[in-house]
């Protein structure tokens, strides 16, 4: 039995969660508040993302899903503004790309040194979390981050917007793979939108 599948899910969601970690630190949220909401997304996406990568070689399509679902959690769960949600998703993903680029080229010289060695993937992806970890949560620490007024970015009909997401997230990933003759994958989305729908239910009650 290979130990790539589960290599490939542990260092994934270590990296996923530092990705998690370092925007909560960065906009200034308490992140120990939802991680165990945010483990529970990151599991079933992270061995989605290895059945889109190595079974199907659909990599884009997985970055995607992941910050569609990324923005829908931040809004639904951490009950932040979507327009912030979205800020913090997008500016997130770029800022680890940047710096795990930045490790990539100065420890292993090149991406091509990535792709042909699963080791030193696994490796760059530690070396990128433990860094995460390190370096923003010293930046929380230190009061540093992007604040805002939270009430005054918050549209009025944002709980609307959010279901609307949630369900058209749903459909289109399931009319894709649909199409794809993967079926079987479908099912993979659906607790996590299930999950998403019952935090933006129950952020709605709490409006009222």
């Amino acid at each position: 039995m290979s130990l790539e599948p589960i290599l490939f899910m542990i260092f994934s969601s270590i990296e996923t969660f530092s990705l998690y970690f370092m925007i909560m630190c960065l906009f200034r949220f308490k992140w120990k508040k939802h991680a165990w909401q945010a483990l529970f997304i990151i599991l079933p996406l992270n061995l989605q993302s290895y059945l889109l990568r190595n079974d199907l070689d659909m990599g884009n399509i997985a970055s995607l899903v992941l910050i569609i679902v990324f923005i829908i959690f931040f809004t639904s769960v951490v009950k932040m503004p979507i327009i912030i949600s979205m800020m913090a998703t997008i500016l997130g993903f770029i800022i680890f790309a940047l710096i795990q680029s930045a490790f990539m080229l100065s420890i292993f010289g090149s991406q091509s040194a990535i792709e042909n060695s699963h080791i030193n993937g696994y490796l760059l992806q530690l070396i990128t979390a433990t860094f995460n970890f390190l370096f923003f949560y010293f930046i929380y620490l230190k009061g540093k981050g992007f604040t805002f007024d939270i009430e005054k970015l918050r549209f009025k009909i944002e709980d609307i917007i959010l279901l609307v997401l949630i369900i058209a997230f749903l459909l289109g990933i399931s009319v894709l793979l649909y199409f794809k003759e993967i079926y079987l994958h479908i099912l993979f989305f659906v607790p996590i939108s299930a999950f998403l729908l019952y935090y933006s239910r129950k952020r709605e009650h709490e409006n009222d």
